[in-house]
Order: structure tokens, then C-alpha cells, then sequence
């Protein structure tokens, strides 16, 4: 029985793993269409929560766009914050008039508030960007050029980590993600059918979200309303109601990483809770979609169970630093990957490969004791995450009337993971050199395939 568990799980993790590589080469690298004549309204929508400080920073990268200003604007809510980030927040954006900061007379949560900002605001386009993450200057423009067809409803950037260096986890972390967006993802992105794109910076068609707002006002599970795993959930309704997603890793953000072991697990626990609600959601409809994402997908949520199941079974016969050993050479490998993709990388965005070494023992444990808690605590309606409380707000009650134009009503919080305090004026230089770095590569974007706009998209 044990060597039948041991085959399936390889079995899976060979599917989840050398299958989008597999991909690439029968498919080549996902295509990169773009419309530089299609140039919509964009209303950039920034949900805040206990963010301090930090949010000036997200604010000026979001001011700093090299999009037409008259075309537009940004939208800041505090979710009822108990800290100052309504006041950081209005005194950045004190001298322009393109920004708007508006602060809940209750906590209502993402879901509720974003439909809000969607009913309220006339652009074509809206922009969902997190408090705590800086963007390129040129990440809006990169997004909106991709809407090349109708069908196409969202379309994702991709996130870095900008504490990469600051310890060993945050240095495991910043090799994950680069594996999660330039690899795993690159499967979806072939078939146009990816399953999550992240509310840290993602560009929807505000027509797609009013059709879908009474599938997203009504989320909950037995009854209990959920805050966790939205992006997931409205990528893949998104995707259920027949439109298409896609990301580009030209649009880029940064975000701070957990920098310790208990943020780090906080946050692990929350996606865990998001990614079984979401694999379970979607065994209705995957398989409609191309097969061989519907099996990528499948595989990954049997890998997703069967996985902390070989663990424990590891531990009951003395197994499991066998195991941990194999898990070294894994990450061994994918060590020298990662350090032969990015050799040509300025020092400060890359890290060395060994820094992959501790996920072959953090991921084992985080499974193993992580899944079966998610998987016994599907209804908390809580984030793990900045002291934040559920809505004290009646889910029935109807929205306030919508505000004027010129002042739509923004999305609420997407709240993160409680991250160490970080001072931002000791990250702004490395900000300011990223910002540099990224406009002088920019002449490499003119590799990309431009396309006729069909007008239907617009």
C-alpha cells in the first residue's frame, strides 16, 4: 500500500510539474499579443486596511504610471483601519486631483466593496492593486495592451518579492514565486485559461464583473461568509461564465514577503483554506475547458491531498528523513534552474540557488500539519492577518447610494499577511533602482506581437 501511495504521489507531482514544461516545448512560449491602439478608462482600485505608512508608496508608484492621466484614476478606501492609513493616505494624495480617499463607515469586507467600486465608477477598465505593493511605472499600460479580443476578461502581472534578500525565507520565497509565475503558470497562460490571477495587480473588464456581482455578493460556506481565496474565486468564475484570463510577466509588482516563520504559516494556512475551496468548486466545470489543463488541474488537487498523506505515512515508518533527502535533491535541481535563468539579473533581483535549500524541509511540515487544519476550519470567515475582524455590517443590507463619478466608491480591504515591520524609507532606493532598471529593459517589450484592436473588445 505504501509503495502505491509513493508511485501516485510521484505519479502527480510529475503531471503537476513537468507538465507545463512539457507544454512549452510542443507549444512554444505562451503567446504575447498586444493592442497599443486600445487605450480605455482605467480606474486603479487600492483596498487598504492597517497598512500605516506603507500605502504612500503604493500610492506614488500608482500616480507614477506612464498612462494617459486624463484616462486615469486612482481609488483608495480604508476598510475601517485602526492604525493611520487613512491619514498617510490622504495626505498623499492631498495635491492630485485623479485620486479619491474614502473610508467605510463599517468593515465590509473585499467582496462587497469591490462591487461597490464596480457599480460606481464608469471605466472600462478596472485595476485591482493591494496596499502593500509597489508597481512599474509602465505595469497599467502593460496590462491594458493585452486585452486583444473580447473574450478576454482579466489579465494578471506578475508578483515579485521586494525583501527578497532579507533573510533566509524571504530568499526561499522570492525563488517559489519565480518558479510559480515563470513555470506553473505557463501552462493556463498557453490556453488562455488561467485559474488565479492575484488581487496584487490584475486588470478586469468592469462589464465581466457586473455580470458576475450576484455570484460574488453570495460566497460563503455553510452558511458562514469567507474572506479568503477571492481572486481565486472570481478568476475562476470568471472562467466558468466562458471568458477567458491571461497574465504577462511584462506587468510587474512588488510585495513584502512574511520575514518569519509564523506570518509566513499564517499566510500558508489561509491559501491552503482557499486552495481546497477552490479545487472543490471547480470539479463542476474544469473539465470543460481544454484537457489538458483540466487534467493539470485535477492532478494538482490530487497531488494536494495525497501529498500530506505520504508525509504522515512517512512518519509512521521512519521514513521521513528519507524523504526530506530526496526533497534536497528536488530542490537542488530546481536551484541550479533558477540560478542559470536569472545569472543575467542585476544582483539586487535575484538570489542565490542554494536559497531554495529550506523549502525541501518547510514545505513537508507546512503540509502536513497545515492541510489537515485548513481542512477542519473551511468555514472561519477570519484572515489570520493584521488583527482583522469579520463584518460587522448585515451581508442583506443594501449599498449606500452610489457616490458621484468623479468620486466612485472604491474597493475594501484585500488584506495580506502580517509582515514584520519594515521600514519603506530604507526600501524606497532599491524602489527607485528597480523603477530605473525596468524603463531602460523597456525597449525589450518591442519584441512583442502587435495586433490589429478588434473593436468588440473595447
Amino acid at each position: 500500500m505504501s509503495g502505491l501511495l509513493e508511485a501516485a504521489v510521484v505519479g502527480l507531482a510529475l503531471i503537476v510539474f513537468a507538465g507545463p514544461i512539457l507544454v512549452r516545448l510542443i507549444r512554444g512560449r505562451p503567446g504575447n499579443e498586444v493592442a497599443d491602439d486600445y487605450q480605455p478608462t482605467v480606474a486603479v482600485v487600492t483596498p487598504m486596511f492597517n497598512e500605516g505608512e506603507g500605502i504612500r508608496e503604493t500610492i506614488r508608484s500608482i500616480l507614477a504610471q506612464d498612462y494617459p492621466a486624463e484616462k486615469l484614476t486612482l481609488i483608495v478606501v480604508d476598510d475601517c483601519s485602526t492604525d493611520d492609513s487613512y491619514q498617510h493616505a490622504r495626505a498623499a494624495t492631498r495635491r492630485c486631483k485623479r485620486a479619491t480617499v474614502l473610508r467605510n463607515p463599517v468593515n465590509l469586507g473585499k467582496r462587497r466593496s469591490i462591487n461597490r467600486a464596480v457599480r460606481s465608477t464608469d471605466a472600462e477598465i478596472i485595476v485591482s492593486v493591494d496596499s502593500d505593493v509597489v508597481i512599474e511605472p509602465d505595469a497599467v499600460r502593460q496590462l491594458v495592451r493585452r486585452f486583444t479580443s473580447p473574450r478576454l476578461a482579466a489579465v494578471g502581472g506578475r508578483v515579485d518579492i521586494l525583501n527578497k534578500r532579507a533573510n533566509w525565507l524571504t530568499r526561499m520565497q522570492a525563488v517559489k514565486y519565480y518558479f510559480g509565475y515563470q513555470f506553473l503558470k505557463s501552462l493556463e497562460r498557453s490556453f488562455r485559461s488561467v485559474l488565479c490571477l492575484s488581487g496584487c495587480l490584475t486588470a478586469y473588464r468592469r462589464s465581466v464583473l457586473v455580470e458576475l456581482e450576484p455570484t460574488l455578493e453570495q460566497r460563503n460556506i455553510l452558511g458562514v461568509p469567507i474572506k479568503y481565496g477571492e481572486d481565486r474565486f472570481l478568476t475562476r468564475q470568471i472562467i466558468k461564465a466562458g471568458y477567458e484570463t491571461t497574465m504577462t510577466m511584462a506587468a510587474v509588482c512588488r510585495t513584502l514577503a512574511p520575514a518569519t516563520l509564523d506570518s509566513y504559516f499564517a499566510q500558508q494556512l489561509r491559501w491552503r483554506r482557499s486552495n481546497l475551496v477552490d479545487y472543490f468548486g471547480g470539479l463542476s466545470h474544469v473539465w470543460k475547458l481544454h484537457s489538458v489543463v483540466a487534467v493539470h488541474y485535477y492532478a494538482a488537487f490530487a497531488l494536494f491531498l495525497a501529498y500530506p498523506a505520504l508525509l504522515v505515512q512517512s512518519l509512521l515508518t521512519g521514513t521521513f528523513w528519507w524523504l526530506i533527502t530526496a526533497h534536497m535533491g528536488v530542490a537542488g535541481c530546481m536551484g541550479v534552474v533558477y540560478w542559470f535563468n536569472t545569472r543575467g539579473l542585476p544582483a539586487d533581483q535575484r538570489v542565490s540557488g542554494a536559497s531554495f535549500l529550506p523549502v525541501a524541509l518547510v514545505a513537508p511540515v507546512s503540509y502536513a500539519i497545515l492541510t489537515p487544519l485548513a481542512l477542519l476550519t473551511l468555514d472561519s470567515g477570519k484572515w489570520e492577518t493584521r488583527g482583522h475582524e469579520d463584518s460587522e455590517a448585515d451581508p442583506q443590507q443594501p449599498l449606500s447610494a452610489a457616490t458621484p463619478k468623479s468620486a466612485p466608491t472604491p474597493a475594501a480591504i484585500s488584506p495580506r499577511v502580517a509582515l514584520d515591520p519594515a521600514p519603506r524609507a530604507a526600501i524606497r532606493p532599491l524602489v527607485r533602482r528597480l523603477r530605473a532598471q525596468r524603463l531602460a529593459a523597456r525597449a525589450a517589450t518591442a519584441t512583442d506581437k502587435v495586433v490589429p484592436l478588434n473593436r468588440n473588445a473595447v
